[in-house]
């Protein structure tokens, strides 16, 4: 009777630390991906200067969308949580989408080197973004699904596990899909 004990208790024990080491690998995914968030962030917003000088140069009435640019730019290097940098990044996408627009208005814009330059590095950074946002709301996903499934949630509530925030863009810029636009 005593073996069996020691084969349940042996088993649990086991089973504990499999639990643990998946809810650490899911921990470290978390991270490692918000660090690739931040990567591009930071290569975004290294860019924005940049390109805030260029369109200053060609597009003097578009001030307020380039202040707009630089306060939203301060702010995302100034927040942590991830669901407030989505909220801000959302906003800041659409002004820099904004300014590359521009370039449609301004045809020596369009024409200046330094813009084209700017543009295309601003359209990778945007892409490898999305792919950044992408793997980190999955594995954030992940961790919260076996932080809050049980019996997993044992060893992570005793154990000091939290769920993530999701990186999520701004619930206020998105709206209905209007499915009569998409069939034209």
């Amino acid at each position: 009777m005593e073996w069996i004990f020691i084969v349940i208790t042996g088993l649990g024990l086991l089973w504990a630390i499999w639990t643990f080491n998946r809810l650490v690998m899911r921990r470290n995914r978390v991270a490692t991906a918000w660090s690739d968030i931040d990567v591009q962030l930071t290569r975004r917003h290294d860019l924005v200067p940049n390109l805030v000088k260029v369109v200053r140069a060609y597009a003097r009435h578009e001030q307020g969308t380039l202040k707009d640019v630089t306060r939203l730019r301060s702010q995302a290097l100034d927040t942590d949580s991830p669901e407030r940098l989505g909220q801000i990044e959302t906003e800041l996408e659409a002004l820099l989408s904004r300014l590359l627009v521009l370039q449609e208005e301004y045809p020596e814009l369009r024409a200046s080197e330094n813009f084209g330059k700017l543009s295309e590095q601003l359209v990778d950074v945007e892409n490898q973004l999305q792919y950044a946002r992408r793997y980190y709301n999955g594995a954030v996903r992940d961790l919260n699904t076996q932080v809050g499934q049980f019996p997993d949630l044992i060893v992570a509530r005793s154990l000091g596990f939290r769920e993530a925030e999701f990186y999520a863009a701004d619930a206020g810029t998105r709206g209905p899909v209007s499915v009569r636009s998409l069939s034209r």
